[in-house]
């Protein structure tokens, strides 16, 4: 969020930052605050619970509320809404290690390789596994219990990895994330041409416009606010399914949301007002 803060200032408005670390009441109780503007990833940043924090606090934030933070925090519930939504997801089990052995879930696992293993409250591909032999299976779900006990494994889909953002309720173009190692994982997330991103993203105007509308339900019915990106999987046929929903998108000025604000022709000073602008008119309304 270094590159917001400076914009922020450059348009006339008075930011400082505040590291929250172990005391958040203390460290958000010592200056008067107007508006927080949330640039915080993971559990307790963008689950819930600091949106809690700040409303019973009576300080006006960005980004989605307490409801659309922790569902779209839990992969497996904002998967489960989906399907109501009849938005299509992959097939996939709930694994919960500290209720059953690994060799138990093993044993009863309705679904072939390859398959994907990954934690249901963890980001940025962390615990996450693609298993193509049987026999990584165990080993999975043991990294994925390293940092969450609930693990939903799911069939492996096949295709072009694209996500969808959205700023104050408007789409933004849909951007293609091509990974040179072909897995779109922490390393290719966060090294520096690791991955190549394509917007507007290469596939029929008729899915992309589909996407769209997907995006756009799941904002609706979960009241997000502020900014949020969906990410989907486009099968070779162009069909897709929902991956996820980030309440809480990388905010840099290289991040996938300003990538596609530039697209559209919002600048990255423009693209950190609107999202500050929602925030008052949500409070105050």
């Amino acid at each position: 969020m270094a590159n917001g803060l400076g914009s922020l200032r450059d348009a006339g408005y008075e930011v400082m930052e505040i590291d929250i670390g172990s005391d958040p009441v203390g460290e958000l109780l010592k200056t008067p605050i107007d508006v927080a503007f949330v640039a915080l990833h993971g559990r307790f940043g963008e689950d819930g619970t600091i949106q809690g924090l700040l409303e019973s606090l009576r300080i006006p934030y960005t980004g989605s509320g307490v409801l659309a933070s922790a569902v779209a925090m839990d992969k497996s519930v904002c998967k489960q809404l989906a399907h109501e939504l009849e938005i299509p997801v992959a097939n996939g089990q709930l694994y919960y290690a500290t209720t059953e052995p690994i060799g138990h879930f093993v044993e009863r696992l309705a679904l072939g390789c390859p398959l994907v293993v990954k934690p249901v409250r963890e980001g940025s591909t962390v615990g996450m596994t693609i298993v193509r032999k049987e026999e990584e299976l165990p080993g999975a779900l043991q990294l994925a219990a390293s940092s969450d006990p609930k693990i939903v494994v799911e069939e492996f889909v096949a295709g072009t990895e694209v996500t969808v953002g959205m700023v104050a309720g408007r789409l933004l173009p849909t951007i293609e994330i091509v990974p040179k190692g072909g897995f779109y994982d922490y390393t290719a997330k966060y090294t520096k041409g690791m991955t190549e991103y394509i917007c507007p993203a290469r596939i029929a105007p008729a899915t992309d416009q589909l996407l769209g509308e997907w995006t756009s339900r799941l904002w609706q019915t979960l009241e997000c606010r502020g900014f949020a990106r969906a990410d989907y999987i486009v099968r070779p046929d162009g069909s897709a399914v929902f991956l996820e929903l980030n309440t809480i998108p990388g905010m840099t000025a290289t991040s996938l949301i300003p990538k596609a604000a530039a697209q559209a022709g919002i600048g990255f000073g423009s693209l950190c007002e609107l999202i500050l602008e929602d925030a008052r008119v949500e409070i105050s309304a």
